[in-house]
């Protein structure tokens, strides 16, 4: 089984939709597979809208809940409740086609990789993003580089496949709820010896601002957590027991 989790804050308007998107794109090619959604907390009404969608279809399942957790926990609430062998994530306004699933579906089934990741940084990638963004992620890849030796080039972007007996056992193990979760659950497959596959994505990013949602304080506080994460891997190394 194939399962996908769609964290989703505020997404009301378009989720429904959206939801439907990813689950004619995983009926293209799978025949097992749920759309886990998960509404984190939202103040509009994304979680009635994730409601139809699951009443509506019966490949989404509706795990979402009351009390905004951040990205990292939504995800997480999706991984630790999968039934998938192969479990994925990709974020909720699509930014990223859900057409791109199949490819890295069908290569970690070629390759026998435990990740596969969506990476901006590849040589096949085709994006059209500001160009703020593009600087931030070249020098949070060089920071990430030097701190943990991930043998990726880009860790944030919103399309990642897990093998689902791998995310089952790091994604519990979070301590991170922002925007850098995504790096503590790489590092922490890194730690178990994960082996990872970068892919091409075809980015249109579709928020009219340079960060879209991402604020200053976002920034800085992705970095402040990318240290703790480094001390807490490295220095402290209180992940497994």
């Amino acid at each position: 089984m194939l399962s996908i989790v769609v964290p989703a804050y505020n997404e009301g308007e378009h989720i429904y939709d959206n939801l439907m998107t990813i689950d004619k794109a995983l009926k293209a090619f799978c025949s097992d597979y749920e759309i886990i959604a998960v509404n984190d907390g939202s103040k509009d009404n994304t979680g009635a809208e994730i409601k139809r969608a699951s009443q509506d279809n019966p490949n989404i399942r509706d795990l979402g809940y009351d009390t905004n957790r951040g990205k990292g926990g939504a995800v997480t609430h999706g991984a630790v409740n999968s039934r998938g062998d192969i479990v994925g994530f990709i974020d909720a306004d699509l930014d990223l086609s859900p057409d791109l699933i199949r490819g890295y579906y069908e290569e970690m089934n070629k390759t026998g990789a435990d990740i596969v990741i969506g990476s901006k940084m590849h040589k096949d990638s085709k994006l059209e993003y500001p160009f703020m963004r593009k600087f931030v992620s070249f020098g949070y890849f060089v920071m990430l580089k030097i701190l943990f030796g991930l043998k990726c080039h880009d860790t944030q972007t919103g399309l990642k496949l897990y093998k689902g007996s791998l995310i089952r056992e790091i994604a519990p193990l979070r301590r991170i709820n922002g925007y850098a979760f995504d790096i503590e659950l790489l590092a922490l497959g890194n730690k178990r010896k994960a082996r990872l596959i970068e892919m091409p994505v075809e980015l249109n990013y579709s928020r009219s601002e340079s960060f879209g949602r991402i604020k200053f304080k976002d920034v800085w506080k992705m970095f402040t957590d990318t240290w703790k994460i480094w001390w807490n891997l490295r220095v402290r190394n209180n992940y497994f027991k």
